[in-house]
């Protein structure tokens, strides 16, 4: 069985008194949690973050990176320099950086690379708008940006990566991919990297990223090819996060 991974993205939110408060609570409530736990915040917060936990269950990282190794980027902030803050994770071409920043999948892809060769565990989102559902073309959408990292960084390199299915019109919406539509993509994603590589699809976890919520984590996490959620809103209530990660 493949394990379960549940990262909350805290998006452009928290303070360090808010942050105090929500980490002390999942420290908290994680005593009966099975699932792998891991939170992504704003990088003013990431050395509260190790302070607070390190040494515990819970994982953390940084919700994204430049694809740069150093040098006159000001601004950015580089692998390495997430490295210093002990991070497991980075998220890479969530929707939001794609869409708001106009990231291609080229850049997505060199981020990817650049996070694995300092050693950081990239999630890779990957993920279609209402439009292109609604065309018909979710498939070959999800596998544009799927191929993207592949081409760049080989099918091997997803062993040690997670990926993350987030349709955007489900995103801060309310709306929820059904769990057949949910499951429908991610057994889409295992299907293209086992025609690659077999192994690597086996262990590859996929997890939802679209408005997952207590009331619905546990119906999407029982299908066959959701491992875990990459959880946005409710990531910042820790009953309602906690809640998620006994799910399934």
């Amino acid at each position: 069985m493949r394990r379960k991974l549940v990262a909350g993205n805290w998006k452009m939110n928290g303070s360090l008194a808010e942050n105090e408060a929500l980490l002390a609570g999942l420290q908290a409530g994680l005593g009966d949690v099975k699932a792998d736990v891991a939170v992504c915040v704003p990088f003013p917060y990431l050395a509260q973050v190790q302070a607070r936990l390190a040494g515990s269950a819970i994982a953390w990282g940084a919700q994204n990176l430049s694809p740069h190794a150093r040098g006159a980027y000001t601004g950015e902030v580089s692998a390495s320099m997430l490295r210093d803050f002990a991070c497991t994770y980075v998220i890479v071409g969530h929707s939001e950086r794609r869409a708001l920043y106009a990231e291609s999948d080229a850049v997505v892809a060199e981020k990817f690379a650049a996070a694995q060769d300092a050693g950081l565990t990239p999630i890779l989102c990957v993920g279609e708008t209402l439009e292109e559902r609604e065309g018909g073309v979710t498939e070959r959408v999800v596998g544009r940006q799927l191929d993207a990292v592949i081409a760049r960084s080989g099918v091997e390199a997803l062993a040690k990566a997670v990926v993350a299915y987030e349709p955007v019109w489900a995103i801060g919406t309310g709306k929820t991919a059904t769990p057949g539509q949910a499951q429908a993509v991610h057994a889409f994603i295992r299907a293209r990297v086992r025609s690659l590589d077999a192994d690597v699809a086996a262990k590859l976890v996929i997890q939802y990223g679209g408005s997952m919520k207590p009331g619905n984590a546990a119906e999407l996490l029982g299908q066959p090819d959701i491992d875990g959620g990459l959880i946005g809103g409710a990531s910042l209530d820790a009953g309602e996060f906690l809640a998620i990660c006994r799910a399934g």
